[in-house]
């Protein structure tokens, strides 16, 4: 039994680490077949009143 928890264990921690160069390689790969991680470019305005609490 103790035998087995090792391998279901072990199992997980490999595909954690799968999971994580997976992410990694997305990351760095992502761009080139048209995924776009840019942040958008417009501006925002937003109006700030500045009384002293009183």
């Amino acid at each position: 039994m103790i035998n087995f928890m090792w391998r279901i264990i072990k199992l997980l921690l490999y595909l954690a680490i799968l999971a994580g160069l997976a992410l990694i390689a997305y990351a760095y790969l992502g761009p080139f077949f048209g995924a776009d991680f840019s942040a958008p470019l417009h501006e925002i305005r937003v109006p700030v009143d500045l009384n002293d609490g009183s």
